[in-house]
Order: C-alpha cells, then sequence, then structure tokens
C-alpha cells in the first residue's frame, strides 16, 4: 500500500496488514456510480472481507497500487468488483481514521470519483453479496434511520456527494 501523508505525498509503502494494524495513512478511492436516472448503486460488501463485511457501500473502493495512477486504479477496481467499466470524474479527497472491532485500523487519504453506468452487473461474489440502485432520498433516510449498516467511508463520504448530486447531477437527469 502506498503511504502518504495528509496532503497526500509519498512516504512509502508497507503490507496490507502491517498498514491495517498499524494505522498508517495510506491512499485510497472510492467509486460513486449512478444511473440516468440518478439512483446510485450500492453494493453489500461480501462477508469475508477483512473489516465491514455485510454493510452497505458504495459501488467499489480499494487502493491504488505503488506506480498506479489512483484514477486508472479505479476504473480497474470497478471493473473486477462490478464486472463493468465506465468513465470516472474525480470529485474531491477526505482523510478519515476508524478503529474497527477486529483491531485493525483504516486511516485513508480517499480520492473520491463519481460515474454513470446503466448497463448490466456481473460483481465477484468474492468482493459483492448484492447490489441495488437507490434513490438519494432513500439513502439519505435509512443513513439517518441505520448508520451502522453502512460503511464508515461511505458516511463521510455521504454528504459531499449528496451536495455535488443536488447541485450538479441532479439538474441534468429528467
Amino acid at each position: 500500500m502506498i503511504i502518504v501523508d495528509e496532503k497526500d505525498r509519498e512516504k512509502g509503502v508497507a503490507g496490507k496488514m502491517e498498514t491495517h494494524t498499524k494505522g498508517l495513512l495510506h491512499r485510497a478511492f472510492s467509486v460513486f456510480i449512478f444511473n440516468r436516472k440518478g439512483e446510485m448503486l450500492l453494493q453489500q460488501r461480501a462477508m469475508n472481507k477483512y473489516h465491514s463485511g455485510g454493510l452497505w457501500t458504495n459501488a467499489c473502493c480499494s487502493h491504488p497500487q505503488p506506480g498506479e495512477d489512483t484514477k486508472k486504479a479505479a476504473i480497474k477496481r470497478l471493473k473486477e468488483e462490478m464486472g463493468f467499466e465506465t468513465t470516472l470524474k474525480k470529485l474531491f479527497d477526505f482523510v478519515y481514521k476508524v478503529d474497527f472491532e477486529n483491531g485493525l485500523i483504516e486511516h485513508e487519504f480517499d480520492h473520491v470519483f463519481v460515474g454513470e453506468y446503466d448497463g448490466l452487473i456481473h460483481f465477484s461474489n468474492d468482493e459483492v453479496m448484492a447490489c441495488s440502485y437507490k434513490n438519494m432520498q432513500d439513502i439519505a433516510d435509512s443513513l439517518e434511520k441505520n448508520p451502522t449498516q453502512y460503511t464508515t467511508w461511505f458516511r463521510l463520504a455521504f454528504p459531499g456527494i449528496e451536495k455535488w448530486w443536488s447541485e450538479s447531477y441532479k439538474n441534468s437527469v429528467a
């Protein structure tokens, strides 16, 4: 994993488990996908994930490899997890840190990308239990009533996505 500072400048590399047991700040990405109706694609993480198994989250998220462009890594991972490719646009970054019950620590400099897709989804059963498009109001209501059903990074990124969607995307959907 690519270890970074608070400004996303590379400091070195470390293995996945070392990064997550020591809580090292590392580069990550989160991909949010919308269909033409303006609904967001959610995935339910597979139960065998090293943390947050069974929780709902955005279309995909992961970490670029050392030397790999973050946007290209996001496009590649979307194909691996959800079985499709689409154009992505970078929206914003955020940093977060969370301790999980299993002793792992997620400390990420997260690059947030958005894209649009309306085709078939052939997700990887190793990564995803289920997926569904939901309208933004239903997601917002569910997050308010049942926040623990969603991943930490999804809950943190959602307000920024919701703001972008209401200002930019919502008006282009008819």
